[in-house]
């Protein structure tokens, strides 16, 4: 299926959506709301771009995925769930629109109303909403699930409703949100929290439920089959309330899907192999290239399909915990990038075939431009001088080496750093002054072989130098707890980021998050600049200034030097079922979630 209109269609425009300089219709109930500008759709839209309304139900989607799970409630702190469940059990007000950076349009709502600074938004619920028992969709329950969630749910909705002055019921189907915030993006952001029935909790244990009480929503699909830590099957509801909404048109197409674990994650491509799956995401090029030469591929009943995105990088590597004496001084910092021989790797692990990462909005509008700052990004970095990293300003860029197993011009670069941060070579160990040796711990999950192959690889480059790491590798649930405590020194780190960031970067690298546990500031940023241009991005009033905020954004955070990156994935490659379809029109985010499995069909 050719994928290339992705860019010919898109690029110019959907992109750059973000940048409409149209006003909402304040006072007057929508039916959707955009973060800048209004939403591209109008009000009598049929189905979302990238959806095919024709697209006939049927037929299931079986995929693989490394690890366990010992619980089947996403939305509380107990337990390990499938991450997918979360977006597959339980809907919201509103659903996001992939075609455009920040869009949301009416899924259970059929309107909401703001004003012109967003200070309350008032939704409508649609009359028809029901939740797959078939009862209906109350404001009660929406104010039940907010104020649940927020007080005693998972940590990830505890933020949002602290910034939630009240909610109240404005009629028999209207719900009123007020902020006690000047934020523009809660306003949508409310929008997009589950909403769970009421009545199924009375009397119960909202925390602690696991598999003896799996949550009942409004969504397609329902849990019907499963086997702890093995395997999960949802069903499509044939009741489903939704199903002529226009968000939801050309969507929830297949008739099962289902998620089979591997405790060891290298056996997932096998079982595709196999045909125990139809359909597998691969992020290894050289794996995509070498290994997929199977007998379904060379008959044509597996399709190998490449599927580009505009979306930004985000941050894959091995992150340092700047809490630690050993990753404080940022001259540290960069000695340890020096000595990560990235293109050997690159050559090792995908035949140089894989680009890598050169900040954190990479690949997008949204990332820094090359060279020294200028206009409005320089004017947002210049309050923060004498708190910005070394070349924030004139532009950061990651070290590259010849691609030899021994680069002695890295080498050089990394022991003179080492040495202007007080540490030298003492019969053949990196030392302080005091004669004490530098050392920390590589934090490594079981089952994560890539990784565990890279870091074998960058160890030997460590020796090199005088270090020795210690490497521990946990199993899921240790490694959830001492990363989630902030219990290592260097482990591997995955952030993805969106065209839309918003509030969740605070909880990324605001100085607050750093001292809270369980917090997604993983490295323990502290920095003014940071915490500063996140406030500037989140009240932009224009698209120019969110774009320059989030630009000087990206030169601060890269410039920290907190993670070691490796690759970036410009495109995602999907193996599937030749039956298991996808509509040529493609959102701007490609394979992200909310495309594979909700736009996909079975087609015989």
């Amino acid at each position: 299926m050719a994928t290339n209109i992705f860019y010919a269609l898109r690029a110019t425009s959907a992109a750059l959506a973000l940048i409409a300089g149209s006003s909402l219709a304040y006072g007057e109930p929508m039916h959707g709301i955009a973060m800048y500008g209004t939403p591209d759709l109008p009000q009598d839209f049929v189905s979302l771009p990238y959806a095919d309304p024709t697209a006939p139900k049927g037929g299931k989607i079986v995929t693989g995925e490394g690890g366990t799970f010992d619980s089947l409630n996403p939305f509380v702190q107990k337990g390990t769930s499938p991450w997918q469940l979360r977006y597959m059990l339980a809907e919201s007000l509103m659903g996001r629109a992939y075609s455009e950076p920040f869009t949301l349009y009416c899924l259970l709502c059929e309107t909401i109303d703001t004003d012109e600074d967003r200070t309350w938004a008032e939704f409508t619920l649609r009359p028809e909403a029901r939740f797959s028992d078939g009862s209906p969709v109350t404001p009660e329950d929406v104010i039940w699930s907010y104020e649940k969630l927020g007080t005693e749910g998972h940590g990830r909705y505890a933020s949002l409703w602290g910034q939630i002055a009240s909610i109240e019921k404005t009629g028999d189907a209207s719900v009123k949100f007020t902020f006690n915030t000047d934020n523009r993006e809660l306003a949508l952001l409310v929008g997009m929290r589950p909403i769970l029935q009421k009545a199924q909790w009375e009397g119960k244990d909202f925390t602690q439920s696991g598999f003896d009480e799996i949550p009942i929503g409004s969504a397609p699909y329902t849990v019907t089959d499963y086997d702890a830590g093995t395997f999960v099957e949802l069903t499509r509801n044939p009741d489903y309330w939704g199903k002529d909404v226009p968000f939801m048109r050309g969507q929830a197409n297949l008739d099962t899907i289902r998620w089979e674990f591997f405790a060891d994650s290298s056996l997932v491509i096998e079982a595709f192999k196999a045909g125990e799956l139809n359909s597998h995401r691969e992020f290894n090029v050289q794996t995509w290239d070498d290994q997929y030469d199977f007998p379904a591929v060379e008959r044509g009943d597996v399709i190998k399909s490449i599927i580009p995105h505009e979306r930004p990088s985000g941050m894959t590597g091995f992150v340092m915990n700047t809490r630690l004496p050993q990753f404080s001084d940022w001259r540290v910092r960069q000695a340890l990038i020096e000595a990560f021989n990235f293109e050997y790797i690159n050559e090792v692990q995908t035949g140089s075939q894989q680009s890598r990462i050169t900040s954190y909005y990479s690949n997008s509008v949204l990332g820094m431009t090359s060279g020294p700052a200028e206009g409005r990004v320089a004017q947002m970095l210049a309050p923060y001088a004498d708190d910005l990293p070394p070349d924030t300003l004139e532009g950061y860029v990651f070290p590259a080496t010849s691609g030899s197993l021994n680069d002695r011009q890295s080498t050089r670069r990394a022991l003179g750093l080492f040495k202007d941060a007080g540490y030298t070579v003492q019969d053949g160990v990196m030392k302080d002054a005091r004669g004490a040796p530098y050392t920390f711990e590589i934090l490594l999950q079981s089952g994560d072989d890539e990784n565990q192959s890279i870091i074998d690889t960058y160890t030997q480059s460590l020796i090199q130098i005088g270090i020795t790491p210690t490497i521990t590798v946990v199993d899921r649930p240790q490694y959830r707890e001492r990363s989630d405590t902030f219990d290592f020194g260097m482990t591997t780190f995955r952030r993805g980021l969106s065209l839309s960031p918003g509030n969740e970067q605070k909880t990324y690298w605001g100085s607050e998050a750093a001292e809270i546990e369980g917090s997604r500031n993983v490295m323990g940023v502290q920095s003014k600049a940071v915490d500063g241009l996140i406030e500037t991005m989140l009240s932009s009033q224009s698209k120019d200034d969110f774009i320059a905020a989030t630009r000087a954004l990206d030169r601060v955070l890269t410039a920290g030097r907190y993670v070691i990156p490796i690759y970036q994935w410009n495109i995602s490659r999907v193996a599937h079922a030749k039956e298991l379809t996808y509509p040529k029109t493609l959102p701007i985010y490609g394979d992200w979630i909310g495309w594979q499995p909700d736009v996909w069909y079975w087609n015989e």
